[in-house]
């Protein structure tokens, strides 16, 4: 079937795996110093990989793919544990515990902004 699904460029990718953490399904992991989609079923398109990438290496892309295994991810998942990312707000330096983060990329670069912030970076 086609479906969106998140492409990794294997030149833009430092190897900084600060992706694998976001995919809370557990398909993207590091392979040889590189992060990699290893199970298309495992990939839900959602993106929220995306934002934290700081070189832009990561992109959905519309594709043949299996398709999305609701089963399969919650496996990973139990198996993975809970997965804490310690970012902040770019602009007030709210954590996750203060208002819910949302990874994105703004001027070329990576950044985290709480949904209070969000508004302020709509609309300026």
């Amino acid at each position: 079937m086609k479906r969106m699904i998140v492409k990794i460029d294997e030149e833009l990718c430092n190897g900084c795996g600060k992706c694998v953490t976001p995919c809370a399904e557990g398909a993207i992991v590091m392979v040889d110093g590189k992060a990699k989609v290893v199970k298309d079923e495992l990939c839900d398109g959602a993106g929220f990989c995306l934002g934290v990438c700081p070189t832009g290496a990561l992109t959905l892309e519309e594709r043949e793919a299996k398709p999305f295994d609701h089963a399969l991810a919650e496996k990973e998942q139990e198996k993975r544990g809970r997965q804490i990312i310690n970012e902040t707000c770019s602009i007030c330096s709210n954590t996750e515990d203060d208002a819910p983060l949302i990874p994105i990329r703004t001027k070329g670069e990576s950044k985290w902004i709480c949904v209070r912030c969000l508004p302020t970076l709509i609309h300026g």
